[in-house]
């Protein structure tokens, strides 16, 4: 065959018509293949909008990532801290379960398998404070089912701040205890200022380099209560249980204290003689009414709860520059 020959006019057309054919068969199978993975009202991937990433289940709300978890009886640490000072909150936190548990053994009935409780440990100050979503003076929270503080490594105790949430998250979840500010605040610095000694949590042995135990050398009282009420540097008790005082964000630290030295008071005065009607009224609803109905009329507790309180600075003051326990007395 002639390679230079010239073709048939007929050929050439059978040839483009068989071509075309080919092209709208093409067409059809693509279209149908296409309609297949693309459904409708469904964007292509490479068009669609960029969703936000589904949160973590393990981690609270807010928190991307954490470098570690830390899982012991009664908890679930997620961590940014270094797994040695993630170890000794740990420790600290499972102390507190103790002995919160034990000091309360008589109010709570301890579920057989309850599930464990979260904390989210920030390693520094900066790091919390980027997350904080409560108060702008706060230096930990709770917020159901999580315990958010940071691990204070310039601190003599660098895990109170832990505490002191936790202590909220135990009256919550496992004692369900009801919530009454005076008493929640009170209970958790009670606990939170104990010391920690051989890994056992020691109620009323309190640690100065705690807050606001700190604070009390700076509370200068003169030793006349209602005169200290006039000029603001005591809180009247009925108004710190009915909260009805002065704005918290202007008095935080004299709130805290007065938090603390009331619930220190009411176990530990004249060995206990309140005790056990403090914790009849913390398992109860803690109204004022209830108070004065199972303790005592507020202002006849106040007046020794004020002496108390002023022996209670003297003696912390002194004990804290010898470096020496501060026991309940």
């Amino acid at each position: 065959m002639n390679p230079h020959a010239s073709i048939p006019v007929g050929a050439i057309k059978t040839r483009v018509l068989i071509l075309l054919i080919a092209l709208i068969v093409c067409g059809v199978a693509g279209t149908v293949i296409l309609t297949h993975f693309i459904k409708p009202g469904r964007k292509p991937d490479a068009v669609t909008a960029a969703q936000p990433a589904t949160p973590r289940a393990d981690l609270p709300p807010g928190i991307a990532a954490a470098a570690l978890t830390l899982e012991t009886t009664h908890y679930v640490i997620s961590s940014n801290a270094t797994p040695e000072q993630t170890a000794l909150v740990a420790q600290a936190v499972e102390s507190l379960y103790a002995a919160y548990t034990t000091f309360f053994r008589e109010e709570i009935a301890l579920a057989p398998r309850p599930p464990k409780l979260k904390l989210m440990l920030f390693k520094d100050q900066a790091e919390f404070k980027a997350h904080n979503t409560s108060h702008p003076w706060a230096e930990a929270f709770y917020r159901a089912p999580w315990s958010y503080a940071y691990y204070d490594a310039a601190a003599k105790n660098p895990y109170h701040w832990m505490l002191h949430e936790a202590t909220h998250q135990l009256r919550n979840e496992v004692a369900h205890f009801p919530k009454v500010k005076w008493i929640d605040e009170g209970i958790a610095t009670y606990f939170s200022t104990s010391h920690i000694r051989d890994g056992k949590l020691i109620p009323g042995d309190v640690d100065p380099d705690t807050y606001p135990i700190w604070h009390l050398r700076g509370l200068t009282l003169t030793g006349d209560l209602q005169d200290d009420i006039r000029k603001g540097r005591i809180i009247p008790l009925r108004d710190l249980m009915a909260d009805t005082g002065p704005p918290v964000g202007r008095n935080v630290n004299l709130y805290y204290i007065e938090y603390w030295s009331l619930t220190y008071f009411l176990f530990h005065h004249e060995d206990g003689k309140y005790a056990k009607q403090y914790k009849t009224l913390i398992a109860q609803e803690g109204s004022l009414e209830g108070f004065e109905k199972l303790v005592e009329p507020a202002e006849r507790i106040q007046s020794a709860w004020y002496e108390y309180l002023n022996s209670r600075i003297s003696d912390i003051s002194a004990m804290a520059r010898l470096r020496v326990p501060v026991t309940a007395v």
